[in-house]
């Protein structure tokens, strides 16, 4: 019984790292994932915003040009 649960979880998390896999983009698919909507830093003030909290939670400095601790204070 703890054997084939054991069994099963190994099955299910190999098949999960294969579902996780790189995909293939068409040729005629690139221009889509090529547009300026795409890009993930175009929005200046949330990539500010998610570098403030990155850098408070993990209490860590530099690299980035931020100050501070990680009370969340800089």
């Amino acid at each position: 019984m703890i054997m084939n649960r054991l069994l099963c979880a190994l099955l299910c998390g190999f098949f999960s790292l294969g579902a996780g896999a790189c995909a293939r983009v068409k040729p005629w698919e690139r221009g889509q994932l090529a547009r300026p909507v795409m890009d993930p830093s175009r929005d200046t003030l949330g990539v500010a915003m998610a570098r403030h909290m990155y850098f408070s939670r993990e209490a860590a400095s530099g690299g980035e040009g931020v100050g501070g601790g990680g009370c969340g204070c800089n």
